[in-house]
């Protein structure tokens, strides 16, 4: 082999160890991913390094890998060997065999890591997690509980409501019937979620609500009167315990659900240029200022400057973040990256001039960030990370 191309296999193993260490800087990770995208075998071979799964199955090879043999092996298959392709063997599979392939002659560095040590390498290019049960409830006394520390069984009583923490993480508001006397005055509650939170309420009347991240809602611990009013911000899912007798009111900002009963989604983030109101059955009214709107199942409400727009909804890109996935369809750069900041809680920077483009596709929200945006760089979109902070570039 000749040198150029020994300086060329060096620089991408070097390249290849920052990234897996999450070190790269702007210029290194372009320099990287251009050698990624250069053909099918480096796109594949990258992606294996990156395929957490199917390296940690085969992690048990690695116990017993002679680190010796397999560099002879590399050396050997590193070597022209007529027209035949270079192929990725099978047991590189394994987590350590895969970083000895790709460090190529840069070996030395990992042949004496143990194998936590490599793990933890490989893990580290994965470092942004994803979120899970996170949220605050302030009480009307103003005091507050984190509802992700705090353990199963009774929170607080107020009047006559008792909030459990359920088995399931669930917060739940049980009024007490036996209790004939109202509270003179309704005493309001607030549960917020954090970027990378979610959480499920149950409220007194059996409404469920299911928040999604940088949400709130704000409520009565009990629902007194002839109507049931909440408040929120951000996103939230409601499946309304039917009450012919008190309508179920949600009010966001310019705009107000009213309902009896029925399963509807509301996104009223203030990061975006609409509400958007998705009615998946029942029938629910739209007030908007003085006018008034009638929803559909499958219909969606788009909110923008005081009009109100109804289209047929993509149920599935609406309902997505509560089945635990995101769904893309034709959404730009911008959309895409609201998300990912919202739910794995980081702040994005975009430097240099970004061709605009749409993605399209579903992903668990359960992947680590990584898994997401360097599904990205297809798109020519290459990214940094610093921190809690991720530089998407041209």
């Amino acid at each position: 082999m000749d040198n150029s191309k020994i300086d060329s296999r060096l620089r991408i193993s070097d390249l290849i160890s920052k990234y897996l260490n999450g070190n790269l800087s702007g210029a290194e990770h372009a320099e990287l991913f251009s050698w990624v995208e250069a053909s099918e075998e480096n796109s594949a071979l990258f992606d294996t390094i990156l395929n957490e799964n199917e390296l940690e199955s085969r992690y048990a090879e690695y116990r017993s890998f002679n680190t010796e043999h397999a560099l002879a092996n590399v050396k050997a298959r590193l070597q022209p060997s007529g027209v035949k392709p270079f192929r990725l063997p099978n047991w590189l599979l394994a987590a350590a065999a895969a970083v000895i392939l790709c460090m190529a002659i840069g070996i030395p560095a990992y042949l004496h890591r143990s194998p936590q040590q490599v793990a933890a390498v490989i893990k580290k290019s994965h470092e942004i997690t994803p979120g899970g049960n996170k949220a605050i409830l302030t009480l009307a006394n103003g005091s507050k509980v984190v509802l992700n520390g705090a353990a199963n069984g009774n929170i607080a009583s107020q009047g006559n409501t008792t909030i459990k923490k359920l088995s399931n993480g669930v917060v739940a508001y049980n009024k007490n019937n036996s209790i004939a006397t109202q509270p003179a005055t309704i005493a309001y509650n607030t549960m917020s979620t954090p970027r990378g939170g979610q959480y499920h309420l149950i409220l007194a009347d059996g409404t469920n609500v299911w928040l999604n991240a940088a949400s709130s809602i704000k409520f009565p611990v009990v629902f007194n009167g002839n109507e049931r009013k909440v408040q929120i911000t951000g996103e939230a899912y409601f499946e309304v315990a039917h009450d012919k007798t008190k309508p179920f009111r949600v009010e966001s900002d310019g705009q107000t659900v009213e309902v009896l009963g029925t399963h509807f989604n509301i996104n009223a983030y203030a990061d975006e240029n609409e509400i958007k109101t998705t009615l998946l059955q029942g029938s629910v009214k739209i007030k908007a200022g003085s006018k008034s709107y009638l929803l559909k199942p499958g219909e969606q409400s788009h909110l923008k400057n005081g009009d109100v727009n109804i289209t047929q909804a993509d149920m599935d890109e609406a309902l997505a973040w509560k089945n635990g996935v995101f769904h893309f369809n034709d959404a730009g750069i911008e959309s895409v990256m609201k998300q990912i900041s919202r739910w794995y809680d980081v702040d994005v920077k975009y430097e240099g001039k970004i061709k605009e483009r749409t993605f399209s596709g579903e992903i668990s929200m359960n992947v680590n960030a990584s898994q997401i945006l360097d599904a990205m760089r297809f798109k020519k979109i290459h990214y940094t990370i610093e921190g809690k902070t991720i530089t998407v570039r041209p």
